[in-house]
């Protein structure tokens, strides 16, 4: 079972092995990005930032998705972790049971004209056509840092800002 799924352009961190992992009680977490699916070097320093008990597993984004689909993966607790919002949007038009869509840090790596959504999100004209696609497919899809933070529904914020 996918308990979340979260657009974190840092992937596995701090706050994703200590605080995300505790509060949904994972078995696993699976980062879906091509180009770290190729960089065995990010994957090791990914690996080392997870506690132990939580397996990690990085895949492209169609494999992710493929492992994902698997009637096995049901029977874990898993958070899915991608690098942009395409990339959500991605599975999520493949895999119609996750829990929760979260949209957790992007928009600060890439120089370019972006929008500003909060503190930790800032779209470009693209990601935020993404983010519109992803809230008609998971009407709850929220921004939210820390699982101790107000989750603000994205489609609010697309609405309130005439996005």
């Amino acid at each position: 079972m996918i308990k979340a799924l979260r657009v974190d352009e840092r992937l596995i961190h701090g706050q994703i092995a200590m605080v995300w992992s505790r509060e949904l009680t994972l078995d696993g977490i699976v980062v879906a990005n091509d180009a770290t699916a190729q960089n065995e070097t990010q994957q090791m320093a990914l690996k080392m930032a997870v506690p132990s008990g939580i397996k990690v597993i990085i895949k492209s984004t169609d494999d992710a998705i493929k492992l994902l689909q698997d009637p096995r993966a049901d029977k874990m607790k898993l958070f899915v972790l991608v690098r942009t919002i395409e990339d959500a949007l991605k599975l999520a038009q493949a895999l119609p049971n996750i829990d929760y869509v979260n949209i957790g840090n992007v928009g600060k790596a890439v120089e370019a004209k972006k929008t500003t959504l909060s503190q930790f999100v800032m779209l470009t004209d693209a990601e935020i056509t993404a983010l519109k696609a992803l809230v008609k497919i998971y009407p709850e899809t929220a921004l939210q840092n820390l699982p101790s933070d107000k989750k603000e529904l994205a489609s609010d914020l697309i609405q309130k800002m005439g996005l």
